[in-house]
């Protein structure tokens, strides 16, 4: 069998004609997720309500040729929500890819915890998920199908100490993969990336780097700019088979790092 190499590479990269809503994409791993589809060649809707932040980064990346917008969107508001499909159909028409990123975290024990400060986590990191893609899917579906990439987290596969957090990220892998089977017959695919210790100007001095770090197998943290590479992978025609599916990067550390302490501790690696 032969291969066609130039159209499987365009496959990986080129979304050109397609467009794109990202949330949270102010600033932080939502922008350069957002920087990286507009350079693929995506129409770029960046959302988050940080306005003045997000009118910014469209203006730096429109006047560096790419085609992006922003708009405000609180993600648990179903009425901005909407707003923003509107804006979508009457920029371009049609929506390919969503990426589910905007969350907050909130540091606290359960004992610490109010009631009023676990539902603002669920609210924003689960629900404001649900209902974009409750919303999104069908206009994806009318236009030919499409994409949605919800960011989970590690912390998904684990009991962090943030149990509002936690909670949220599990929700999200659980809202995947009932979406994705929900969707599938009208070509919109469902998946979760969920990554672990990723550094940007947001944490790039929290006091939990060092442990984390010397606790990943990797011995690094990740870098926004991976984490937006498995979005624009997932994002286009080269992951046309892969749906309801966990992707999880992290340097290794949910594949085992307690067990690779206790390896090194006692002198097996």
């Amino acid at each position: 069998m032969s291969m066609d190499v130039d159209k499987l590479k365009g496959a990986l990269t080129d979304l050109s004609g397609k467009t794109a809503i990202v949330t949270g994409a102010a600033r932080g791993q939502g922008a350069v997720e957002a920087e990286l589809l507009a350079g693929a060649g995506a129409s770029v809707l960046i959302c988050d309500v940080l306005v003045e932040e997000g009118e910014a980064l469209a203006a730096r990346l429109t006047g560096e040729g790419r085609d992006v917008r922003f708009l405000k969107l609180d993600v648990t508001s179903e009425s901005e929500w909407t707003a923003a499909l509107d804006a979508v159909k009457g920029w371009t028409g049609r929506l390919d890819v969503l990426v589910n990123n905007a969350g907050i975290i909130n540091r606290k024990i359960i004992a610490d915890m109010s009631v009023e400060e676990w539902r603002k986590v669920l609210d924003v990191n689960a629900t404001g998920a649900f209902i974009g893609v409750k919303l999104c899917a069908p206009l994806m579906a009318e236009t030919g199908g499409g994409s949605i990439v919800n960011i989970s987290s590690n912390s998904g596969f684990s009991g962090h100490y943030d149990p509002a957090y936690t909670s949220s990220k599990w929700a999200l892998r659980g809202l995947t993969r009932s979406a994705a089977m929900e969707f599938a017959n009208a070509g919109v695919r469902v998946n979760a990336i969920c990554p672990g210790l990723i550094v940007t100007d947001l944490n790039r001095n929290s006091p939990h780097l060092g442990p984390m770090i010397g606790m990943t197998p990797m011995q690094r943290p990740g870098e926004a700019e991976e984490v937006a590479q498995l979005v624009l992978f997932l994002a286009g025609e080269g992951s046309a088979f892969i749906t309801g599916e966990d992707f999880v990067i992290d340097g290794g550390f949910t594949g085992g790092a307690a067990y690779r302490r206790v390896a090194t501790e006692t002198g097996i690696l």
